[in-house]
Order: C-alpha cells, then structure tokens, then sequence
C-alpha cells in the first residue's frame, strides 16, 4: 500500500475520551491472536493516558493490557498523536486519519501505512455503517482483503 495521505480533517479530541472497540485491523505482532480488543482514552495534565487490552486466543482468555501515553504533535489538526509504551522504551506516531463522531468510528493508521485500526464507540457497528467505513479504509489506500475482524468485546 501507498502511505496514506497525512490528516488534515481536525479532530475534537474531547470525542475521543472513552473506550473504543476494535472492529478491524491490519496483522501486527503484539495482537495476534488479540479477540475483544479496547481502547480506553482519558485526559492528563500532559495529554493522554491510554489502556489497551485484549482477550489473547478467545474471549474467555484473560485480559492483556498495555498502556500508553499518547501527547499532540499537531495542534492545528489534533490528528497527529506521538504515543509511549513500556515507560516511553517504544514511541510510535499515529495519525487519526478519518473521525465520523456522528457515526461513532474512527480510522487510525501509523505514517507509512504499515498498521491501521478501525474502531467504534460501540462493541459492534451496523451492516450499513461497518461497509461505510471499510470502504473508506480501501479508499485511504488500504488492502482491505488483509483486514483481520476480531470477534468483540463484551460489555
């Protein structure tokens, strides 16, 4: 895939608070195998904290949480995020590459196009909305024959 175009659409960040679920992904290492996975967003005197977590095999495996510390590097956009792992031993940056609040998902991708996640505000997303959004993953240039759909999180 070609690197995705960087995110000029400006994000509310206060939109971004909460949990996440994880409806689609690229393969990555660190969540083979990675079932019900969410992502919880809080605001911090200096940015972000972020807690992820997972069901490794199958849901009733127990939660594998990691957690992150995620600051802007864009301000115009809010759509450029630098986030920390493992006390700041790994930095990556990611970029918020479509927020549709109205429909409750995102598209996150890194620079480069290696990783992108689809997330929603909810477990699941509708037939309708769930087409909509992949294709607008396909149209941000991504192979969407290679997405992974892990089964979701319970409630």
């Amino acid at each position: 895939m070609a690197a995705p175009t960087a995110p000029t659409q400006r994000i509310e960040l206060s939109k971004m608070m909460g949990r996440w679920y994880e409806v689609a992904r690229l393969p990555n290492k660190i969540q083979t195998g990675c079932q019900g996975g969410t992502s919880d967003w809080q605001k911090t005197g200096e940015g972000y904290a972020v807690i992820q977590a997972c069901h490794k095999g199958s849901l009733a495996a127990p939660v594998t949480e990691w957690k992150a510390r995620a600051k802007v590097l864009d301000g115009s956009t809010n759509a450029k995020l630098q986030m920390t792992f493992f006390n700041g031993l790994v930095r990556q940056e990611y970029w918020v590459l479509e927020h549709r609040p109205d429909q409750g998902w995102l598209i996150l991708g890194t620079p480069g196009g290696r990783s992108m996640w689809l997330m929603s505000q909810r477990p699941t997303l509708s037939a309708a909305v769930k087409a909509q959004a992949i294709a607008r993953v396909k149209q941000l240039g991504y192979d969407v024959s290679r997405l992974e759909f892990p089964q979701p999180a319970r409630n």
